[in-house]
């Protein structure tokens, strides 16, 4: 089937614009070219009366149906001018597509560049005759060609489309299928490969352990409540989890249980492997990817994993770092309980101290004054009541006698003289308890100052047996150990490996790649898109 879509630019000229078709009258023209090819020319007969209503309804037929197929405005004008090359006279753009047609002629086919037609192998063509381009040649006819209708062009144009983007499509998918194989699965082939035939098997020990307070520890209100609870030990299961993953317990490690020389064999992977000669920073770097620690604090367990090239040796490690752990929280309250007892120590001096002072204040107050004030007292006071006594029972004796008309006075200056020497000796006694003599205090004076001392020895006592007490308890908490490491899970040396997991990194390694990719070609494509625009 041949195709007729013209590809000639055309130029807009005003004198062929399209136009209503008239059917008023039709003529066809005939014009001879020569008596051996009469391909293009048809003369113009004159219809008799009686054939006219049958043509004009034939010719409008074919006309609406030309309209029909939706030509456009350049295909109509294309025609227009081949009929005019042709001489041919239609009354419309229609009306030469129909007379082009009724010719055997393609009104859409392109033209002929250079306009005429080779005639070498043919002598028998004529000078006069016009010469048109032709589709297809067929060595057993010489008919024309069948004109394809609009939908069959459409349809045909259609097809060519589909094809040409079905090409760019398979040019784009191979340009794509490349480009990630060249940068997605090649990479990931080659971490493939590491991970299943080049890497060295790594074998995990994993191992649990909890830290535990002693009964009666707790020493505050606060204590005997969060007792027995994960919040009591939490921040010495921290403290213990960074010691662990410190550099100081990995040079402690490799002190003990050469941990860089297992990883420094020679049969470890070049990726793996530490140099023997590698500083602690790098060798630190190791040990923190190959020991993890992790603290749950809603149950107080630190859970370890150590991942060695022997399985035996990640036991090893295990049980040293357990070891260590266990030192860890032992010193985490030794000082502790050393500053208690210190403390005990130093009050206990003090308050013997303060005791001997006491008893030696009391001893010297009883030296200088009275060694019983109190008793002395209580003979002062016997001795102003029988006094009292004597001169109450003069005095009424004396009075006796003055109530009569004719004492005797002998025996009222004896009664008198009696009664003055007793109030002399009551107002002496008095004066004794209360009055100073000759620059000494007075007996009531040394009697409070003994009772001070007195108190201030009963408060000493009390003091030194309270701090004797205390010591006696920091003594019992320093030689007993307040925190307890508890292994809930032994390290067990394995028999299969654990890393590398082989699956697992490869397709981890291809999703990274593929971010990659995708992440550099947005990228691109972006910057394409800026600069395009």
């Amino acid at each position: 089937m041949a195709n007729y879509t013209c590809l000639t630019p055309w130029k807009r000229q005003s004198s062929y614009m399209t136009m209503k078709p008239k059917v008023a009258k039709y003529r066809t023209a005939h014009k001879s070219k020569g008596n051996a090819d009469q391909a293009g020319d048809s003369a113009v007969v004159s219809s008799s009366d009686d054939n006219t209503t049958t043509e004009i309804s034939t010719i409008a037929q074919e006309l609406e149906s030309i309209r029909q197929e939706g030509l456009t405005g350049r295909q109509l004008r294309m025609a227009r001018k081949l009929a005019q090359r042709h001489n041919l006279a239609a009354t419309s753009d229609y009306d030469a597509v129909r007379l082009l047609r009724s010719r055997g002629l393609d009104p859409f086919k392109r033209p002929n560049v250079v306009g005429v037609e080779s005639s070498a192998g043919n002598d028998n063509t004529q000078p006069n005759r016009v010469q048109l381009p032709q589709t297809t040649t067929s060595a057993q006819s010489n008919l024309p060609a069948h004109a394809l209708s609009p939908m069959e062009r459409r349809e045909l144009e259609i097809s060519e489309i589909r094809q040409d983007i079905a090409r760019r499509r398979r040019r784009k998918l191979l340009l794509l299928l490349s480009r990630l194989a060249a940068f997605v699965f090649l990479p990931t082939l080659v971490a493939g490969y590491y991970y299943y035939a080049v890497a060295t098997p790594m074998y995990s020990s994993k191992s649990a352990f909890q830290i535990l307070t002693a009964d009666g520890a707790g020493g505050s209100p606060a204590g005997g409540l969060l007792q027995g609870t994960s919040f009591a030990t939490g921040p010495d299961s921290i403290v213990t989890q960074d010691y662990l993953q410190s550099i100081g317990a990995m040079t402690r490690l490799d002190e003990d249980v050469q941990f860089r020389d297992t990883f420094s064999d020679e049969s470890v992977d070049p990726l793996q492997r530490l140099d023997p000669d590698a500083t602690n920073n790098k060798a630190y770097k190791l040990y923190k990817k190959y020991v993890k620690l992790g603290y749950d604090p809603t149950e107080g367990v630190i859970r370890m994993e150590v991942s060695s090239p022997d399985p035996q040796a990640s036991v090893a490690f295990s049980e040293k770092l357990i070891e260590y752990a266990e030192q860890n929280v032992d010193q985490l309250s030794q000082k502790k309980r050393r500053d208690a007892l210190e403390v005990s120590s130093v009050s206990m001096d003090a308050a013997k101290n303060e005791r001997r002072l006491a008893q030696q204040r009391l001893v010297a107050l009883q030296e200088g004054s009275i060694l019983d004030p109190q008793g002395e007292i209580a003979s002062i006071r016997s001795l102003i009541a029988n006094v009292e006594i004597q001169l109450q029972e003069k005095q009424l004796a004396l009075n006796t006698q003055l109530s009569n008309s004719r004492p005797n006075k002998s025996k009222v200056e004896a009664l008198q003289g009696e009664v003055a020497v007793l109030e002399a000796e009551l107002a002496r006694q008095k004066a004794r308890l209360t009055q100073a003599t000759d620059g000494e205090l007075s007996l009531a004076a040394k009697a409070a100052k003994i009772q001070i001392a007195q108190s201030d020895l009963a408060t000493a006592d009390i003091v030194l047996q309270s701090a004797l007490e205390t010591k006696r308890q920091s003594e019992v908490e320093a030689n007993k150990q307040v925190r307890y490491l508890t292994v809930s899970v032994q390290p067990v040396a394995l028999e299969a490996p654990s890393y590398p997991r082989a699956f697992e990194n490869t397709v981890l390694a291809f999703l990274i790649f593929a971010g990659i990719y995708l992440m550099l070609s947005l990228t691109v494509s972006i910057l394409k898109e800026q600069m395009s625009s």
